[in-house]
């Protein structure tokens, strides 16, 4: 029983490492990014990424920032489904804007979340480098025209 709670902590147990989101474990960590975006040629942003896990593993946390405005600040929530075998994120930000994405994981700390919508389909690859830096790039398309170079990012570990 939680000391703080009148009533005891629901569903204890099931707070334990989703042995399916462990491909990701990669990522855990607070991390500073530097950033490229077509919208601000020549130009370089910064930001802060964490990537956490939540209820003891059962899922992760996604938390970001960009030091720019225009870009809002979002949270995403990744979790697993067994039967189908496949990974989705939930995103929001601070627009309240709300997509779900499919999240793939490559070899070598490799992982892809992608959307496929008329409105705005994406897809974000962040791959780990041997330095330990995390490099995200992907495309986008809004409304059914040309793919385009979405923000890419580097991701430098704080902790």
């Amino acid at each position: 029983m939680d000391p703080d709670a009148t009533e005891p902590v629901i569903g204890p147990r099931a707070r334990i490492p989703n042995p399916a989101l462990q491909s990701l474990a990669f990522l855990v960590g607070d991390w500073r990014t530097t950033g490229r975006h077509p919208a601000l040629p020549g130009r370089t942003v910064g930001g802060r990424t964490s990537f956490t896990w939540h209820e003891g593993g059962a899922f992760l946390l996604v938390r970001t920032h960009v030091d720019e405005s225009g870009f809002p600040d979002g949270m995403a929530i990744i979790g697993s489904d067994n039967g189908s075998g496949r990974l989705v994120m939930v995103y929001f930000d601070e627009r309240e804007v709300s997509r779900i994405y499919a999240v793939v994981v490559g070899g070598q700390h490799t992982v892809t979340w992608s959307r496929d919508d008329p409105t705005i389909a994406q897809t974000v690859t962040i791959r780990a480098e041997a330095d330990g830096t995390l490099i995200s790039t992907g495309p986008i398309t809004e409304h059914g025209g040309p793919w385009g170079a979405d923000l890419s990012q580097v991701f430098h570990r704080i902790r």
